[in-house]
């Protein structure tokens, strides 16, 4: 195992390839060791670093000096005054009058983000990115080379700060769950390490709302109930929960209990590809939703094009005010990665495809699956010549971005225009 390992030093590639055996060789006596990797107000964030005069004003991406478009993301100053991401720019522009508006850049943020991955996968191979600025990474087995697991999470966030003047909040847990709740746990600029035997000591001051799936209404259930802290939840019998939250109740019950069975899956070997976002406050402006869904939608497309996958099915996923949670899909005419394409059907599902009359939406997210790395392409008659403009446009954006960062291309039309 070892030896492998020194391979993955400076060659990222080489550690992409050596993954499935990594996973293999580790075996079930070496303890699993998740690290969740957090930027801090990400895209504002890197604004900041690349216009110093920004430190210290509240700055928010996205919107316009009209009141247009959405908020894609605010800086710690922003935050203080109620703006988040988002609420809609004439809100935010409300809230703090005197923030600084900046035109997102997101296939700029891409390129920053990859810069990112690269450091992740100088510790590890197995990386599963959550969003541009979000990821989970497995480094079980890595201490022999890399030191004990504190010091592998103090290592990663000390490069991305050296290197590119970034700031991660990272958490490191035995899994997926308690790693993220401890990224969160000291934001901005936070480090928490939870060992196994700390799992429960660490959960159970906790608010109920910090469990995956706890909305509005659970929470309201939960608060009649007086179960105000995930350790007065672990003491409620599975069968009352299940009473209750019906096949939800085991869910609660084993994250309470610290119990997060799911494992670090790399784009590579995924079997769909997805990203989501849960609102801070509920959304019920179909403009606001639709320009989340661009963001989604174009992150899903990039990390779709980087393993050059492309999928035939899209799925759009809402959760409701009410916490209830519906999918719609759409099959294509064939597998495709072309931004554009996958855009046309979310915006579909989006519009069409939901209840005429719905509450306000709490979570969305977009996906695709039935993934296809052959590389083939059927030849479609009436639209090809659209479809290798579409094509040609995607590969020559990605490979800007990734060239030369800061001068990349975008889309015209994002978050203050919605899809056109």
């Amino acid at each position: 195992m070892l030896h492998y390992a020194h391979l993955l030093v400076g060659n990222p590639r080489l550690g992409r390839e050596l993954a499935p055996y990594l996973k293999t060789t580790c075996g079930p006596g070496i303890p699993t060791l998740i690290i969740h990797i957090d930027m801090d107000a990400f895209y504002a964030s890197v604004e900041e670093r690349d216009n110093p005069s920004l430190v210290g004003k509240p700055v928010i991406v996205g919107g316009s000096a009209e009141g247009r478009g959405v908020v894609a993301a605010a800086n710690y100053e922003a935050r203080k005054f109620g703006v988040h991401s988002a609420m809609a720019a004439a809100r935010a522009k409300r809230l703090c009058p005197h923030a600084v508006l900046l035109k997102p850049r997101i296939d700029y943020y891409a390129s920053v983000a990859r810069q990112i991955r690269e450091i992740f996968e100088q510790f590890t191979p197995l990386v599963e990115p959550l969003s541009l600025d979000e990821a989970f990474l497995d480094a079980t087995g890595c201490e022999a080379l890399f030191g004990p697991s504190a010091e592998i999470g103090r290592q990663i966030k000390q490069r991305i700060r050296a290197e590119l003047r970034l700031v991660a909040s990272v958490g490191v847990a035995p899994n997926k769950f308690v790693a993220k709740i401890a990224s969160d746990f000291q934001k901005p600029d936070g480090f928490v390490v939870v060992s196994p035997g700390e799992i429960q000591a660490f959960l159970d001051p906790l608010p109920i709302g910090r469990l995956w799936g706890v909305g509005k209404v659970t929470g309201q259930v939960f608060e009649r109930l007086a179960i105000r802290t995930i350790g007065q939840l672990r003491q409620m019998p599975p069968e009352r929960l299940n009473d209750l939250f019906g096949s939800s109740g085991e869910h609660y019950w084993r994250l309470a209990h610290g119990i997060d069975d799911r494992r670090v899956v790399p784009d590579r070997e995924a079997k769909s590809i997805s990203n989501e976002t849960t609102f801070a406050e509920d959304i019920s402006d179909m403009e606001v939703l639709r320009a989340c869904l661009v963001d989604l939608v174009e992150q899903v497309a990039r990390r779709l094009r980087s393993h050059n996958n492309k999928g035939r099915t899209v799925e759009l996923k809402v959760r409701f005010a009410d916490f209830k949670t519906i999918s719609r899909s759409l099959t294509l005419a064939e597998p495709t990665s072309i931004t554009q394409e996958l855009l046309d059907a979310g915006v579909e599902l989006l519009t069409k495809r939901l209840p005429s009359r719905h509450l306000p939406v709490r979570l969305l997210g977009f996906g695709v699956n039935k993934l296809d790395d052959s590389g083939s392409s059927q030849q479609q008659l009436f639209d090809q010549p659209d479809r290798e403009r579409h094509q040609e446009l995607d590969r020559v954006a990605d490979q800007i971005t990734a060239k030369f960062g800061k001068l990349a291309i975008h889309r015209g039309a994002r978050l203050d225009k919605g899809h056109d």
